[in-house]
């Protein structure tokens, strides 16, 4: 566990392994305002190492590891609840990504997460939202990344439809640019591309409208300040004539070794063709006539989500409880058991080594949702709730950990089917899984009398319960249901004792 340093207590860090580049920002947290104390920047471009089989090159896990270290030296003394990490399209493709983030923990001192394309859209939103003024319009928002492009309708911090697109500066680049050539065929395939990527929503994004489209992020700063430079009109937006008169440009130039454009980095040349294309063809796509451009990005979002779990107003609460309403859970059964489940993890979690925060909350939600399947039928509805919860998309969940709530809620009743999981969970999940089940178990008659107190004791591979004898005696069903349980998981890595007392 990371420690904190004193007088940084109050340091919130988010940092974006994005497909290009990676992004570091530091923030101060006073009141709840977030001030910028730190923004550190590598160009990495981790997707194109990408190989035909979806591999991380060797050189680019190298530079990645080389930048992380750096950047690890930041993070280490900041504690773990106040720094969050995030990989985005390049480590959803990789194949061999659980193996890359396995060496970038150790280098971070801190989690990795990857997340899907819509959570990143959703904090991408928060990121620009939080960024302008805080208005009523309604706003489309756009960011191209290495490998995606993502865009977001919305009211003010409110996203409403989000979509994640697979074409972004990198991505486009390497396929219609890899030469180095900048003819108007190469233009016209990467445009074209493009435009069949947002065929699939265009008719959607048109027909609810907005009032302001916004651009953020590298490809999209970086075009606005190279129309800057050649038309100072423009120096706070992208128009079509704008980009219409760079593509012709960069097609005089013919090919990128003669391109010669002021206020394009260096580090950005090799990619920024297809960033272009890319901009070139939302503007025909969605007939945007001027795209105001931000500073806000994911980064941004990161951290005012962040700041949000700080001050126990955190996404994936009101997910939870979106969900409950939606499925039509019983919030009173759920809550009973909720608060078993935590009672028995207070009394393990030294023992079982569960004592992080996320561990609590990860265990209240799977209570919370244990029933969802219900809703679509009562037989092995355990089944059909871990199916929901591992395909549906989960604002502010990270993939790994909407997979072990899917495996929570898949492992709390009946057979303890571990090979059945989509993912084979670690101890962790398990111990918390054996939670749940006993909670589930104690509450099965769904009565709203209180339980006695229950003492429960782990080491390593067993718990123990303890129950007054004459409550056990009055509920011999619940005597019954404790045996079976204790057959159930004679198999699994944690073993069930019951004891009266």
């Amino acid at each position: 566990m990371a420690k904190s340093a004193v007088g940084v207590s109050d340091q919130l860090a988010a940092l974006d392994l994005g497909s290009n580049s990676f992004h570091l920002i530091v923030a101060q947290e006073t009141n709840g305002r977030l001030q910028i104390v730190d923004r550190i920047k590598e160009m990495v471009r981790l997707a194109d190492g990408l190989d035909g089989d979806l591999r991380l090159s060797a050189a680019a896990r190298q530079r990645a590891l080389v930048c992380l270290e750096r950047f690890g030296q930041r993070l280490r003394h900041l504690r773990d609840e106040n720094v969050r990490i995030v990989g985005t399209n390049a480590l959803r493709k990789a194949h061999d990504s659980n193996a890359f983030i396995a060496e970038a923990e150790q280098r971070l001192g801190h989690r990795v997460e990857i997340i899907s394309g819509r959570e990143e859209a959703r904090l991408i939103y928060l990121g620009v939202s939080h960024a302008l003024e805080d208005t009523h319009d309604h706003r489309l928002v756009i960011d191209i990344g290495g490998g995606s492009t993502e865009l977001i309708l919305g009211r003010r911090f409110q996203p409403e439809i989000m979509e994640s697109l697979y074409m972004g500066c990198v991505s486009v680049s390497n396929r219609c640019f890899a030469d180095g050539a900048l003819t108007q065929r190469a233009f016209k395939t990467a445009v074209n591309e493009c435009l069949q990527e947002l065929e699939a929503v265009r008719t959607q994004y048109l027909n609810a409208g907005w009032d302001v489209a916004i651009g953020a992020s590298g490809t999209m700063l970086a075009v606005q300040e190279v129309l800057a430079n050649l038309h100072s009109d423009e120096a706070q937006h992208i128009e079509p004539a704008g980009v219409r008169d760079l593509i012709d440009r960069m097609i005089c130039a013919g090919h990128l070794d003669r391109l010669q454009l002021s206020g394009l980095s260096q580090e950005r040349w090799a990619v920024f063709p297809g960033g272009v294309a890319v901009v070139q063809a939302l503007i025909g796509s969605l007939g945007l006539k001027r795209l105001q451009v931000s500073d806000g990005a994911l980064r941004e979002g990161l951290l005012h989500d962040l700041l949000g779990r700080v001050h126990h107003q955190d996404t994936r609460d009101y997910s939870v409880r979106n969900l409950m309403d939606r499925y039509h859970i019983a919030a009173p059964h759920a809550k009973r058991v909720r608060d078993t489940a935590l009672g028995l993890l207070a009394q393990v979690a030294q023992s079982w080594r569960l004592q992080s925060p996320e561990d609590r909350l990860l265990l209240a939600w799977a209570a919370d949702l244990h029933e969802i399947g219900m809703d679509i039928a009562h037989n092995q509805y355990h089944r059909h709730g871990g199916y929901l919860l591992a395909h549906m998309d989960l604002p502010g969940f990270s993939r790994l950990d909407q997979s072990q709530l899917a495996t929570l809620v898949r492992l709390h009743r009946r057979k303890f089917a571990v090979e059945d999981a989509s993912i084979v969970p670690e101890i962790r999940v398990l111990r918390l899984a054996v939670l749940l089940r006993l909670a589930v178990v104690l509450h099965r008659s769904r009565s709203t009398a209180p339980l006695p107190h229950i003492a429960a004791a782990a080491e390593n591979g067993q718990v123990r319960l303890t129950l007054p004898k004459p409550w056990l005696d009055k509920h011999p069903l619940t005597r019954l249901d404790l045996k079976k349980e204790a057959r159930y998981l004679l198999n699994s890595p944690v073993k069930l004792q019951v004891k009266t007392g």
